[in-house]
């Protein structure tokens, strides 16, 4: 019989009325005879209450009660969805993360799922109930209740639905698909009925925020068919699965970019053996994540070492570069904040030479000027100036034509 898993979060379940509505989704499902697995994140800003609430108990809350408060928030979704199913003559049992076998490491608030046990959800799939479960959460081997950190509810779904060999995980959102670029910066952005794995995992990790990171990973990893679908509206969506042979994409699926950007120029540098080390080793401890680096050599033995972090991190970078002045043997240090990345992604690079010449090209045209350039079988990112993002999307969305569909 067909497995099929549903997420809901965001808006769709903010309120009794939405829960109702989404009774009302999974009641026409049920009727095929499908046996279904139901995934809620917390309704609409509990979450947000709850930590507030931490806050004015506790200056320094312990993680493990903090990870207990925050699991209650899925807990009322999942037991508030299971009784209007009910009511509406739709069998249905509501389980913890826990109940439903999922077990974690002990990583709280940020907890790695290790293991699941289906043998609950599938007992209750034989008594043919509709089995809702609450997201964002799982318990380690010491019976602790954990969190799986940001975007766990997706993680949830898809990891649930790779364990019980799912014939699709359906994640609705606010939003009826992928689409080429966010339609917001460009008009012209069309919704994809198809991507890979692949382009999937390089879009959520350069800023499309219709899926976590986390989840596309768990879906590629296990052969997840993911399904993309708005909450409210009718429609076939977008479709994440694995790269088939037979396919012939787009030459570029989308163009993802990120606005949360800074750039760390360190100056005078000695350009010898290591000193790459001596200056991303001091930053890496610090926990501070460096995205794309460039290193430019002068003719006296000194060199320009730039490199990228995200916004809310330049502060602390440029302290520890400072701290660390002696040992990394530099001139002078510039920032700036008003960058952006921008990136074009598709599979379809791999097979064609000379996209990043056209790119380039077409950026060059627009006077958008590129800062840095990072590459990757399927991506091509640069840095420019923020004051030039929407006309470098737009432009690059026309360059490649992706208001019209590839012809196979």
């Amino acid at each position: 019989m067909t497995i099929i898993v549903k997420k809901f979060g965001g808006s769709s379940v903010s309120s009794i009325q939405k829960l109702k509505n989404i009774a009302k989704e999974i009641s026409l499902e049920k009727s095929s005879k499908n046996n279904i697995l139901v995934v809620l994140s917390a309704m609409g800003d509990t979450t947000d209450k709850l930590v507030a609430m931490s806050s004015k108990a506790s200056k320094s809350p312990n993680a493990r009660d903090y990870d207990m408060l925050l699991s209650t928030g899925e807990q009322v979704s999942v037991s508030l969805l299971s009784m209007i199913l009910n009511d509406h003559g739709i069998q249905a049992t509501s389980l913890t993360g826990w109940q439903a076998g999922i077990l974690t490491d002990s990583s709280n608030m940020s907890a790695r799922i290790s293991n699941i046990n289906t043998k609950r959800i599938k007992s209750e799939f034989l008594k043919s109930r509709v089995v809702v479960v609450a997201g964002f959460q799982g318990i380690d081997s010491r019976q602790n209740i954990t969190t799986l950190g940001r975007g766990g509810s997706d993680t949830t779904a898809v990891a649930l639905a790779a364990s019980l060999k799912a014939d699709e995980c359906q994640i609705f959102t606010d939003v009826d698909g992928v689409y080429t670029t966010d339609p917001r910066v460009c008009e012209k952005a069309r919704k994809l009925d198809v991507l890979t794995y692949e382009e999937m995992l390089e879009m959520s990790g350069l800023g499309s925020k219709v899926l976590q990171l986390r989840s596309v990973e768990f879906a590629s990893k296990y052969n997840v068919p993911v399904r993309v679908l708005h909450a409210h509206k009718k429609g076939s969506g977008t479709l994440i699965k694995k790269e088939e042979k037979k396919m012939e994409g787009a030459l570029i699926s989308g163009i993802a970019f990120t606005k949360d950007e800074a750039e760390v120029m360190i100056k005078g540098v000695k350009d010898q053996p290591g000193v790459a080390a001596k200056i991303l080793g001091p930053i890496g401890e610090a926990n501070i994540e460096i995205d794309m680096i460039v290193q430019n050599v002068g003719s006296n033995g000194l060199a320009d070492f730039t490199f990228t972090v995200s916004r809310n991190t330049l502060k602390k970078a440029l302290q520890v570069i400072d701290k660390n002045k002696k040992t990394m043997m530099y001139d002078s240090v510039t920032s700036k904040s008003n960058i952006v990345k921008v990136s074009i992604v598709g599979v379809g690079m791999r097979s064609h030479a000379g996209i990043a010449s056209k790119m380039f090209k077409c950026l060059a045209k627009n006077k958008v000027n590129i800062r840095m350039i990072s590459t990757s079988e399927i991506k091509i990112s640069v840095v420019i100036d923020q004051k030039n993002l929407e006309l470098a999307v737009q432009a690059l969305h026309n360059e490649f034509k992706l208001d019209k569909k590839s012809k196979k």
